[in-house]
């Protein structure tokens, strides 16, 4: 079963990019606020001072290790520029790696203070993309018997067909933002790339909408314990999805629940812990499938995210912090 199981991901991974009937969903993270440049150019140096971020994620874990994904970022706010600067490197792994999608990104946000309690910030961002497609290990439908499965060779030209696809991407962002509440949107692939291997196949714009805020319940000597209801909303072509949920935090621990579905399932919840420390930030979220898929033993999806927060010589006193979740 997990043979055959994996042969059908691989196949229709690969369809994604060698049709022009499919098109590609970009890789998500549950913990996406752990990864802000990933999901908003607008984060870009709303930390004063610079911070790096890792994340990884690992999905349906219990059919191989089909879908891995990675990232790195660093970004700062720096008063001369009159915003943020920031730099995103990510590579997602499908199909035990016959997929390879990696990019590598330079961002800047503009901040407007638009009054003493609200500020906004424009971001936007280049990137350039890299598709690998390893063609050797690939099923095709002629390949299938009815009774022993993939037995036979195929007809598809796999030794002269392409294996990689470069070109550049661009991205946009926008947010507002006051002591507890924000709002954000976030425009991905603005010009739809071409990212077809063997006829045209655009890369859909992802519209990304995420709202939320940070409000304080009780104080107990001197820790104090906040709620953080958000919401997001992404849609890239045909497909949506929808995220909501809660955080909480007490002193230096933070926990979230989160439910994520589309307009035709309800797909998972997202359990979430984490610890913040002056320095360091370090969450753990797992995924618990709740749609079809749960009857094929995937495990859900493991994820983890480790940020870095650099000392620097001096902080700008006009610098007002964004009340968005942690994680």
């Amino acid at each position: 079963m997990f043979n055959n199981i994996s042969k059908i991901i691989i196949t229709v991974s690969a369809l994604v990019f060698i049709t022009n009937t499919a098109s590609a969903q970009d890789p998500a993270f549950s913990q996406f606020y752990a990864n802000p440049l990933y999901l908003n150019p607008a984060f870009a140096g709303t930390n004063d001072c610079p911070r790096v971020n890792l994340n990884y994620r690992d999905q349906w874990p219990g059919v191989g290790r089909t879908y891995v994904t990675t990232s790195a970022s660093w970004d700062q706010h720096i008063q001369s520029i009159g915003g943020g600067l920031g730099v995103v490197v990510s590579q997602d792994r499908a199909g035990a790696g016959n997929l390879n999608t990696s990019h590598a990104s330079l961002l800047y946000s503009y901040r407007l203070k638009v009054n003493n309690n609200w500020a906004m910030k424009a971001g936007f961002e280049a990137s350039y993309r890299m598709i690998e497609l390893d063609w050797k290990d690939l099923t095709f439908g002629d390949m299938i018997d009815p009774q022993y499965g993939f037995i036979y060779p195929t007809q598809e030209d796999v030794v002269n067909n392409p294996t990689a696809k470069n070109f550049p991407d661009f991205s946009t962002g926008l947010l507002a933002y006051s002591e507890n509440l924000f709002f954000g949107f976030a425009a991905h692939h603005l010009t739809k790339p071409e990212q077809g291997f063997i006829s045209e196949s655009q890369l859909p714009t992802k519209l990304t909408v995420h709202a939320g805020g940070s409000f304080a319940l009780s104080r107990y000597k001197n820790s104090v314990t906040t709620i953080s209801p958000n919401f997001l909303y992404q849609k890239q072509q045909e497909f949506q999805q929808f995220n909501y949920g809660v955080y909480v935090n007490r002193g230096p621990v933070v926990g979230g629940l989160w439910a994520r579905n589309s307009l035709e399932n309800f797909d998972s919840f997202i359990l979430m812990l984490g610890l913040i420390q002056e320095s360091f930030k370090f969450g753990y979220s797992y995924d618990i499938t709740v749609s079809n898929l749960k009857n094929s033993n995937t495990l859900g999806a493991h994820e983890l995210s480790f940020t870095l927060f650099m000392p620097c010589r001096s902080k700008s006193k006009s610098f007002n912090t964004i009340s968005c979740p942690q994680f």
